[in-house]
């Protein structure tokens, strides 16, 4: 039944946006105004995810959806943090650009689906806004460079900048994915613009399974365990559990796959992010787990690594 809500919200957040671009927003304080949407955000996020049914839960998200866009077109709203509204991500770009907004909602089968925007940073304070339209379940080949339109959805926790001389910049993005009832993903993605675009995916990833340069990387393991997939500084490298299955005879399985207490990472190397194997910590990375074992079940509880 969930399926008939989202090509109804897709068209109601792109009729939304299509209205704001060119409207003039007050300028004045907009402290206050902007308190007053957050707190309504607030409300409305936690009715989404106290709903009881696919249909109730969508429609409360499409609410959500039109509140946020409608606090986005207030004047310089790029500069308020949100910083009230747990149930959704916003994570900013260290060169302050733009930020992206991202966050799932859990359906009746054990999946989800993911919903976002990238809101850029604008000289005049006017909104300019991507929403991210997710559609993972038509992205068969994972390595396909995807837009905002064909999203990979994901829910992201931490942006690494990639900065060469003389060249447009990229961002890999790393993100909680969630999947279903047995597994869970997550992914590093990569985010740039071209004319002013965003497009999701880059062949940047080098040495990750003996294969080729890849556009992204997904990992799959057993949902009542954690992955930690985070930038640590201590070796400013992007460090992440080595995945294994419990047996050789579950390789492939990934219900049955969860961290072996290794880790590899990715070092940035030239532009490129260069596979490193069996990497050395002398302190635990900081451990980004799972935003949810399972939503909807309050006895489920990621297992965490000591």
């Amino acid at each position: 039944m969930h399926k008939r809500f989202i090509p109804l919200m897709i068209l109601m957040l792109c009729c939304t946006l299509s209205k704001s671009w060119g409207q003039h927003s007050f300028s004045f304080n907009n402290g206050p105004i902007m308190s007053r949407y957050q707190d309504s955000l607030i409300n409305l996020s936690e009715a989404v995810f106290s709903a009881e049914s696919n249909a109730d839960r969508f429609a409360k998200n499409a609410a959500f959806i039109k509140t946020l866009v409608n606090s986005l077109k207030t004047h310089t709203s790029f500069s308020y943090p949100f910083d009230s509204l747990k149930k959704i991500t916003i994570i900013k770009s260290p060169d302050n650009s733009f930020r992206i907004f991202s966050w799932a909602v859990p359906v009746d089968d054990g999946t989800y689906r993911f919903f976002g925007s990238v809101q850029i940073a604008t000289k005049d304070g006017k909104l300019k806004l991507f929403p991210l339209i997710d559609d993972t379940e038509n992205i068969k080949d994972l390595n396909t460079v995807t837009s905002n339109k064909n999203w990979y959805g994901a829910r992201y926790y931490e942006i690494v900048p990639v900065i060469l001389s003389g060249r447009q910049p990229y961002y890999v993005l790393m993100g909680w994915k969630g999947n279903n009832a047995k597994t869970s993903k997550k992914v590093i993605d990569v985010l740039s613009f071209e004319k002013e675009l965003p497009v999701f995916g880059k062949a940047v990833f080098e040495g990750f399974k003996g294969s080729g340069a890849m556009n992204r990387i997904v990992f799959e393991y057993n949902k009542l365990n954690s992955m930690t997939l985070t930038m640590d500084k201590g070796t400013n490298m992007i460090v992440f559990d080595h995945l294994a299955p419990f047996s050789p005879d579950m390789v492939g399985n990934f219900e049955y796959y969860a961290s072996d207490l290794s880790f590899d990472a990715y070092k940035i190397v030239n532009g490129k992010l260069k596979l490193v194997e069996n990497v050395e910590l002398k302190n635990d990375p900081n451990v980004m787990d799972d935003f949810y074992a399972d939503p909807k079940d309050k006895n489920i509880k990621p297992v965490k690594k000591l």
